[in-house]
C-alpha cells in the first residue's frame, strides 16, 4: 500500500482546511484598490493592532512586502546593511538591485553567525557625507532566519539592535515572515506581539508560512509609511481588487493556527533526531522552530538522504543547496504522523 507522502519541502505547501474554505467562500469583498474591501480592511487593522503599529498594507507576497519597505527606506545606489544569508539577498531573485537599485552591504555578525553585532554596527556605517561609498540607508534582519535553520532572533537582541540603529539614524526593517514561530518559542501570545512591533520601523509578516493561509503577507509601519507603501505596491504590480477571500483566510489562520505552531516545532525536533541517528555523516542543526537542516560533506550524501527518506518513510524533503537537506514542518504534517512514520 502506497502511503500519502508527507511533503516537508516548505510550509507554503499547506492546503486550506474545510473550515478555512468555508470562511473564504463566505468572505465579504469589495475593491481593495479603492480601500472598499471590508475583509482586507479588517485584516490590516487587526494585524497592525496586534503588533502595535499604526497601519498595515496587505501584500501578495513576502518578497514584495520586503522590497516595498526597502524602497521606502533607501534610494537607488544606497546600501542595505544585512547578513549575506538574509532572505532579501538569497531568495528574492535579485530584487534588491534589479528592482530597487539597492546594494547589499554585510554587517558584522556575532559568534552565532546570524545575529548582528550591534556594538560593531558603527564600524560599517557610511554617512551621506562620504562620497566614495554607498550610503548606509537601512538595517534589515530576518526572524526567524531561514539559512540558519529557522533560528530565532531573540527579542532582547532586537531591542539592542534597534537602539544601535536609532543612534546612527538608521531605520530597522524586520523580515518577519516566520515571526510567529519566534514569538511562540519566546512564549508570546497574540496579545503580546506588540513587543515585536516596537523593535521595527517596518515589519513584514507572512500568513502563508506557518499559519497555513493560501497566500499573502502584510507590511506594517507608521500611517505615513504604509500610505506611501501602497503607491509602491501599485508600481510593482501588487494592487489587488476583490481579494477579501485571501484576507479573510489570513485573518482566520492568524486567529486559529498561531497556538498550534508548537506542534510543528516538536515535529521538527523528532525529524532532526531521526536524521541525525540515521545518517551519521550528517551535521544536523538542532531546530529551534519548524525548520530542520542536515548538512553533508558531499552532494551525493545529501541526495542519498533525500532518496532514503522518501522511499523508506514517505517524507519528502528538499535540497537547500547541494550539500544541505531541508525539512519544514507545517499544518499538513501532523506531529503524531511524523512520530509514527519515524518509529516504523
Amino acid at each position: 500500500m502506497i502511503r500519502v507522502v508527507l511533503d516537508c519541502r516548505s510550509d507554503t505547501l499547506t492546503k486550506p482546511t474545510p473550515a478555512l474554505r468555508a470562511v473564504m467562500a463566505s468572505a465579504e469583498v469589495g475593491d481593495a484598490y479603492y480601500e472598499e474591501d471590508p475583509s482586507v480592511t479588517a485584516l490590516e487593522l487587526g494585524v497592525a493592532k496586534l503588533f502595535g503599529k499604526e497601519a498595515a498594507a496587505f501584500m501578495p507576497s513576502g518578497t514584495m512586502s520586503n522590497q516595498v519597505a526597502l524602497r521606502l527606506h533607501a534610494r537607488a545606489g544606497e546600501a542595505v546593511l544585512c547578513s549575506p544569508d538574509n532572505h532579501i539577498v538569497q531568495y528574492e531573485t535579485g530584487a534588491l538591485s534589479g528592482i530597487n537599485g539597492l546594494q547589499h552591504m554585510p554587517v558584522p555578525l556575532d559568534a552565532s553567525g546570524f545575529l548582528v553585532d550591534e556594538e560593531k554596527l558603527p564600524e560599517v556605517f557610511v554617512s551621506r557625507s562620504l562620497r566614495h561609498a554607498p550610503t548606509s540607508a537601512v538595517v534589515a534582519v530576518e526572524n526567524t532566519h531561514l539559512r540558519a535553520g529557522g533560528r530565532v532572533y531573540p527579542l532582547a537582541r532586537l531591542q539592542r539592535l534597534k537602539k544601535a540603529c536609532a543612534a546612527l539614524g538608521l531605520p530597522l526593517h524586520v523580515d518577519g515572515a516566520r515571526i510567529w514561530h519566534a514569538a511562540r518559542v519566546e512564549g508570546a501570545s497574540l496579545t503580546s506581539l506588540v513587543r515585536y512591533g516596537e523593535v521595527a520601523d517596518t515589519l513584514s509578516v507572512c500568513f502563508s508560512k506557518g499559519l497555513g493561509a493560501p497566500v499573502g503577507s502584510a507590511l506594517l509601519g507608521s500611517k505615513e509609511t504604509i500610505e506611501a507603501s501602497k503607491k509602491v505596491r501599485k508600481m510593482m504590480g501588487g494592487s489587488m481588487r476583490q481579494c477579501g477571500m485571501l484576507a479573510a483566510a489570513a485573518s482566520f489562520c492568524l486567529e486559529h493556527h498561531f497556538s498550534r505552531l508548537d506542534d510543528d516545532h516538536a515535529a521538527a525536533r523528532e525529524l532532526a533526531k531521526y536524521v541525525a541517528n540515521a545518517f551519521s555523516n550528517a551535521h544536523v542543526v538542532a531546530p529551534e522552530t519548524n525548520i530542520v537542516l542536515a548538512r553533508f560533506q558531499t552532494p551525493e550524501e545529501a541526495k542519498t538522504c533525500l532518496k532514503v527518506m522518501l522511499e523508506t518513510k514517505g517524507i519528502l524533503l528538499s535540497a537547500l543547496d547541494a550539500y544541505t537537506v531541508r525539512g519544514v514542518l507545517h499544518l499538513d504534517v501532523p506531529l503524531q504522523e511524523v512520530k509514527d512514520r519515524l518509529d516504523a
